[in-house]
C-alpha cells in the first residue's frame, strides 16, 4: 500500500452522506496553494463537486493565503479542476443525472510521490432517520466495546 500523508479530513461528510464509491483525483493549483496545502491550511467541509463541460469542478473548498506569499496568493474559494480520467467522468456523468447524487471531497492528502490528491466521494443524502440510525449504531458499538474491556480487566 502506498504511503500517504493525509492533510485534511471531511468527517461530517460519512454523517450526512451514504458514500456509494470514491475516486481519487489530482487538483489543478495556482501559485501558493501547494504551499498552504503542505501547511495543513485546508477546509473541506463545505465542499462539493459539480460536472460542467465535461470537466469536474471544486467549489467552496477554502484554502488559506499563504502568509508568506504576496501578490501570488489567489482566492481562497475559488472554483479548482479535479484531474480524472475521460473514462471515470463519463461514468460520473451517468451517476449523477440520477436523482439525488452528489460528488463531495472526502480527504487531501500527499501521495507517496509528493502530489497533492483529493479522494472524492458519489454520494447519496442521508435523511433524518438515517443519521439517527447511524448514531444509534456507533452508539451500541462503543458500548459493547467498554463492556468488553471491563470484561478483560475483570478475568
Amino acid at each position: 500500500m502506498a504511503k500517504v500523508k493525509v492533510i485534511a479530513k471531511n468527517k461530517k461528510a460519512r454523517h450526512d452522506y451514504f458514500i456509494e464509491e470514491t475516486y481519487e483525483a489530482g487538483i489543478a493549483l495556482k501559485g501558493t496553494e501547494v504551499k498552504s496545502i503542505r501547511l495543513g491550511m485546508v477546509n473541506l467541509k463545505d465542499g462539493y463537486a459539480e460536472l460542467k463541460d465535461g470537466e469536474v469542478i471544486l467549489h467552496n473548498v477554502h484554502i488559506s493565503p499563504y502568509e508568506k506569499g504576496n501578490i501570488f496568493n489567489v482566492d481562497p474559494t475559488r472554483p479548482r479542476k479535479l484531474l480524472l480520467h475521460k473514462r471515470e467522468i463519463r461514468k460520473l456523468i451517468g451517476y449523477i443525472t440520477q436523482k439525488g447524487y452528489t460528488l463531495i471531497p472526502l480527504q487531501l492528502y500527499l501521495n507517496d510521490r509528493g502530489l497533492i490528491k483529493v479522494q472524492i466521494g458519489l454520494a447519496k443524502g442521508k435523511k433524518i432517520y438515517d443519521k439517527r440510525h447511524s448514531i444509534a449504531k456507533k452508539d451500541a458499538e462503543r458500548r459493547i466495546q467498554k463492556e468488553l474491556r471491563q470484561k478483560q480487566k475483570m478475568y
